[in-house]
């Protein structure tokens, strides 16, 4: 077997300082990792956020009420040009599609994503899966 993608040996990875000491093994170092965005990522608890965050609301409605300049729309050359930046080797994100995909799309999908795109700049909704994450980590070789 030539192939050494998969041999740990073929490289050298840096040892992980962590809370609990030093992890040198990638198990250890992805349960590190996990246990360090777990911590960061909490639900609220703190009694004064909530008064923030609906400060921060009476202030975005008042913006979105009367907002100091109409948003610029896009147009189907910026939708096509964005889309031409994609690398084929990215993963796709949670929809699935991949960018091999999206780099041939019809004209009409393109006219499609235009409307999508400018009702959500003036109505100022964004879809709520746009506002989620999953964050996971990738060992890379020779990378610290």
């Amino acid at each position: 077997m030539d192939d050494k993608a998969g041999d740990e040996s073929s490289y050298s990875v840096s040892p992980l300082d962590t809370p609990w000491g030093i992890a040198l093994s990638d198990s250890k170092k992805a349960e590190a990792l996990a246990d360090n965005l777990e911590a960061q990522f909490q639900t609220v608890t703190d009694t004064s956020v909530p008064a923030v965050i609906e400060k921060v609301d009476v202030a975005l409605s008042s913006y979105l009420i009367s907002p100091a300049s109409e948003p610029k729309l896009t147009n189907p050359g910026e939708v096509q040009e964005a889309i031409r930046g994609f690398k084929f080797s990215k993963t796709p994100g949670p929809n699935g599609i991949p960018n091999r995909a999206l780099k041939h799309l019809p004209q009409r999908a393109i006219s499609l994503l235009v409307l999508i795109f400018n009702a959500i700049l003036i109505t100022h909704h964004f879809p709520t899966v746009w506002k989620n994450a999953r964050v996971i980590c990738i060992f890379k070789p020779v990378k610290d």
